[in-house]
């Protein structure tokens, strides 16, 4: 409906004034209108006369092309444009929600496109902490938007099973054993084995850091693992090691994921992707990459960067290379149109510097990524943790405390309302700065919660089941003042979810679902629905309100329970 209106416009500037122009409609307070502009003020300029003189014979046209569609046309101010939407525009577009043959709210703006969508990245041999969470619940939701535009989405995921965190986790782990023996793995109980390699990791860096002798057995370690991979040896004892543990690691990420609602189409190891990245680096030094002391370098500083390795002095490939490989497997593999990468604040000028080097002998790859970044997840009242430490926030810390906090304050255990807390809680803050994770807030069914509105949902699903009628469109009955503020907001959603999608930005939808309830639950306190005179029609606003709730949990990957 925007769209359109949008366009109507436009036009009527063009009959008018002879001007071409594009309009941006907003949405204004209701006691002004639906939608407003500021084109008299864009055109007053070149059209040579005063903004309200230009809006009053703007307007005038407006009443004639907008007629049925628009009920009033104002001006304000100096030369602002208010419309007011018809009643029977509004009840067209309810109906719309409740055709059961379309998904209300998806477009086709990103139809025929092909997104790739990389997120949460985490590395065998380590834990899963609470940014891997954060970025498996912010990633779901910006890969949802895209295929609610149109876009066909390829879930991804990128992570180092080689490099020197492998390395120092062997280390620890043939420490433990004793020697290099296999079969002494089987004491560890299947249950164990996640913490049991992060304990590895945090032991083997801090021999790293404090231990010389330590560092060289790594350091040889690394190089080992390397040779796995190439050589596909998979029989000598410590190749054994690595590759039972790696195994555990992915079976520990898949069991998570599984956990959360997340599924990943691709997994790129670090493996698969250092050979393709060493071959690129090196096929394009030294027009663009140098040598330097026996490495090779990518000099950011000529574009306000910083260096970076991405071969190091022995050879081995740097997480740089990595990151070349994995960008071009990605291009082999979806031919994408728009490549997403989401990963900690902490990568911005890393992935900048990478990103810099791949524009200068493949431009279009660099410009159809794009890296998104977020702060530091914490516990109300946390500090930042560190893995190499090991006190680290891990992802299954987050969703116990949650579970904790849901089960102290309703007695009960429900992963639907666990998960729906954790999400929502994340996604409703702007995508960028640290994320406070407070438990008692994130379940409570009396704030901005995720399950203040799946409680919002559960309640609409109630009073719709207590109905003796079938729920049919919305008549073309006049609406009255909560009627129609209801039908308003519930037509905002497209133009939401539409915002969302332009900045991958999931907070426009956390936001304007919180609104809606809000204003629903005004309108059910001053609009009795069952036993009613106007029952049919608000029921057909009832159904509308239920199926924008659960259309825009869905994109936050939140469950829409019909019971709670």
């Amino acid at each position: 409906m925007k769209e359109q209106l949008e366009q109507k416009v436009a036009q009527a500037v063009k009959d008018v004034l002879d001007i071409d122009v594009e309009i941006e409609l907003t949405r204004p307070e209701e006691k002004f209108g639906d939608y407003a502009t500021n084109v008299a003020l864009q055109v007053a300029k070149q059209a040579g006369r005063p903004p309200r003189e230009v809006a009053e014979e703007l307007a005038a046209r407006l009443r004639d092309v907008l007629q049925g569609q628009v009920s009033e046309v104002g001006i304000a101010g100096p030369g602002f444009i208010n419309l007011r939407l018809s009643d029977a525009a509004l009840q067209a577009e309810v109906n719309q929600m409740l055709d059961a043959e379309i998904l209300y709210g998806q477009s086709d703006r990103y139809k025929g496109q092909t997104i790739v969508a990389e997120y949460s990245d985490p590395n065998p041999f380590k834990v899963l902490h609470a940014g891997h969470l954060y970025t498996s619940i912010m990633g779901d939701a910006i890969a949802n938007l895209f295929q609610a535009a149109g876009g066909e989405v390829h879930r991804v995921n990128f992570g180092g099973d080689v490099g020197m965190h492998v390395g120092k986790t062997l280390w620890a782990i043939l420490a433990w054993l004793g020697s290099a023996n296999p079969a002494g793995l089987e004491a560890i109980n299947p249950e164990g084995r996640a913490e049991f390699l992060s304990k590895c990791y945090v032991e083997g860096n801090n021999k790293y850091e404090d231990d010389a002798g330590a560092k060289a057995e790594m350091v040889e370690l690394n190089k080992q693992v390397y040779l796995f991979h190439a050589n596909n040896d998979h029989e000598s004892p410590v190749a054994q090691i690595y590759w039972t543990c790696r195994r555990w690691s992915y079976e520990y990420f898949d069991k998570f994921y599984a956990r959360i609602g997340t599924k990943f189409e691709k997994y790129y190891p670090e493996s698969e992707t250092a050979g393709l990245g060493l071959d690129t680096v090196r096929a394009h030094t030294p027009e663009v990459f140098q040598e330097s002391d026996g490495a090779i370098v990518f000099k950011g500083e000529d574009y306000g960067l910083h260096t970076r390795v991405f071969i190091n002095s022995q050879g081995i490939p740097t997480y740089e290379a990595k990151d070349v490989g994995l960008i071009m497997k990605k291009w082999h593999d979806y031919n994408f149109d728009r490549s997403i990468v989401i990963t900690g604040n902490e990568q911005q000028q890393y992935m900048a510097v990478v990103l810099k080097a791949i524009e200068q002998f493949a431009p279009e790859l660099a410009q159809k990524s794009t890296h998104l970044t977020h702060g530091i997840v914490k516990l109300a009242g946390g500090v930042k943790m560190s893995s190499r430490k090991g006190n680290i926030l891990r992802a299954v810390d987050v969703l116990d405390v949650a579970a904790e906090a849901n089960k102290a304050a309703t007695g009960k255990e429900d992963d639907r309302v666990v998960l729906g807390a954790v999400k929502y809680a994340f996604l409703k803050q702007r995508m960028g700065g640290d994320i406070i994770y407070d438990p008692e807030e994130s379940v409570s069914l009396q704030g901005n919660s995720g399950p203040y509105l799946q409680y919002a949902h559960a309640r609409a699903c109630s009073i719709l089941k207590k109905a003796s009628k079938e729920v049919g469109p919305l008549s073309d009955t006049a609406l009255n003042a909560g009627e129609r503020t209801l039908a308003r907001k519930l037509s905002e959603y497209p133009e939401v979810v539409a915002t969302a999608v332009e900045e991958m930005m999931p907070h426009h939808v956390c936001t304007y679902l919180y609104e809606l309830a809000q204003t629903f639950n005004r309108f059910y306190e001053n609009n009795r629905v069952i036993g009613d005179d106007r029952e049919a029609d608000r029921l057909a606003l009832v159904s509308a309100y239920r199926t924008v709730l659960a259309n825009g949990l869905d994109l936050l990957g939140v469950t829409a329970p019909e019971t709670m």
